[in-house]
């Protein structure tokens, strides 16, 4: 008995099934990214700020601050100065400084690379139609020897070719083009937070300067009287020359200080237009005494300053950069897939160029892997990581010099503020001491060289009341600096904000 056997054929998958399906194999395979996971970096801030806490004063009262501590400055942080001017001027800036400009414009560049680097995600099609006339030789042996053959080819090829990106490379490829662009955001905030303290500090400079000037000219004028009056006693016999001399000095000096100051001020005027991006020039800023008061800055607590300063958040968006560059190095170590073909349509007539039997195309995966790079790869990985060290250490010191400037403006405000009240005893002191020895001088008990002297010492400490108001004014810019202005993390824009349109 003969058994029969069947032979059965299993259906013939079509060839156009099996490239669906190995593309949909890679593309489920783009799930899987390598390299490591980024984690922010947990930084531990003292509870309280050690110059914020009530301190015992030299004289032996105690220094308490009148900050709220759960307050932070909010928005235009220059309008706790109350001085309509200098709302002015920081609007000004805000729109025309220059420096912010440039920064604004290195945003839009870091930007821009985000979206170069997305389009990676997608095929690569290219275009090359061309066009070939061409004759053949009429000694050509064939049935038609010594007949001249001219041929026409009209070719429109399309050129497609896609990668998937299995490994992540692409996708942390655009995570650090994202990173990097919010650093640039943050190095913006961080700009224009310099300009604007830069600008309040100047103004409060140049209110300094006039006030040191109203201060020589009403000085100028009461040594004018002094001068008068010895050179009247000397003619009179009452005085000598010596006394003369004396008096004639001090004018000649209080005026030559004058005039020094004025050289000052014009450079803080300058600055300032600068700073507003405007010719010097054609600005002016009228001459005003110092009347404003040092108001209360709002500090907040340590862990608040993490949240607070650009600084800070672009020296955590660098770490956040570089580790997504490790992944993009890791990704090296992996097969790299590629899907490409060609299609379109070829004719020897133009009129036929466009049906359906014109067309061609052809369409296949490819897979490419280095097998030995000499340490290339290994060397570019360890050189990433070692990147991603040194940011997370500039992160470390980033914070701690933001604690450190923190207490030293807080410890400059208190003293500052100690310092000022000790001077102003020192100013009325030293004007008892100059009304004393003008009268004993009136009344001829004593000689104008007591007079000379007191008046010095009156100059001086009145000089030194006006510095330190200064320097007090400009400490608490530096310190609202310090804690961030009125910038916090909330408005760092997001990885997808800033790959947006």
């Amino acid at each position: 008995m003969r058994v029969v056997r069947k032979q059965v054929s299993l259906p013939r998958i079509p060839a156009s099934f099996r490239m669906l399906a190995l593309t949909a194999s890679l593309a489920l395979l783009e799930g899987c990214v390598v390299g490591p996971r980024y984690i922010a970096p947990v930084t531990q801030a003292p509870p309280a700020f050690k110059e914020a806490v009530p301190q015992q004063s030299t004289d032996g009262t105690t220094w308490t601050p009148a900050t709220p501590q759960d307050a932070t400055l909010r928005g235009n942080w220059w309008e706790l100065y109350q001085e309509p001017e200098l709302n002015s001027l920081e609007e000004k800036l805000n729109t025309s400084n220059q420096n912010i400009a440039q920064s604004f414009q290195n945003l839009m560049a870091a930007r821009a690379q985000i979206k170069q680097a997305r389009a990676s995600y997608y095929p690569t099609i290219s275009v090359g139609p061309s066009y070939t006339r061409g004759r053949t030789s009429g000694t050509e042996v064939s049935q038609f020897a010594g007949v001249n053959s001219n041929s026409n080819d009209f070719s429109l090829p399309f050129d497609i070719s896609w990668e998937p990106d299995v490994w992540g490379r692409i996708r942390n490829t655009v995570r650090e083009y994202a990173n990097a662009a919010q650093v640039s955001a943050t190095d913006l905030a961080n700009e224009r937070l310099s300009q604007q303290a830069n600008l309040a500090e100047y103004y409060f400079e140049l209110r300094g300067q006039d006030a040191l000037i109203d201060l020589y000219e009403k000085t100028v004028i009461a040594y004018q009287e002094n001068l008068r009056l010895t050179q009247v006693r000397s003619r009179t016999g009452v005085d000598t020359e010596q006394s003369v001399a004396e008096a004639e000095l001090s004018l000649k000096t209080a005026i030559a200080s004058t005039t020094n100051l004025r050289i000052a001020r014009a450079q803080y005027e300058h600055a300032i237009a600068l700073l507003i991006g405007q010719a010097a020039s054609s600005f002016s800023m009228p001459r005003r005494s110092l009347t404003t008061s040092v108001p209360v800055i709002p500090i907040g607590v340590p862990s608040q300053i993490l949240q607070r300063r650009p600084d800070i958040a672009a020296a955590e968006r660098s770490m956040a950069q570089a580790n997504a560059l490790i992944g993009v190095e890791t990704a090296a170590y992996y097969p790299a897939f590629n899907i490409g073909g060609d299609l379109g349509l070829e004719s020897s007539r133009i009129g036929s160029l466009f049906t359906w039997p014109s067309r061609f195309f052809s369409v296949g995966p490819s897979a490419s892997e280095t097998l030995f790079d000499g340490g290339l790869r290994r060397g570019l990985l360890n050189q990433y990581k070692a990147q991603y060290e040194a940011n997370a250490a500039a992160y470390r010191q980033t914070v701690l010099t933001a604690f450190q400037q923190t207490e030293d403006y807080l410890a400059a405000e208190r003293l500052l503020g100690q310092q000022r009240q000790e001077q102003q005893e020192a100013i009325v002191a030293a004007q008892r001491y100059y009304d004393l020895s003008n009268i004993r001088y009136k009344t001829g008990v004593d000689t104008y060289l007591n007079v000379f002297t007191a008046e010095t010492s009156l100059l001086s400490n009145q000089q030194t009341g006006i510095n330190l108001y200064v320097q007090q004014m400009t400490s608490s810019v530096q310190l609202i600096e310090a804690v961030g202005g009125g910038w916090d993390i909330s408005q760092l824009p997001s990885e997808k904000a800033v790959a947006s349109k």
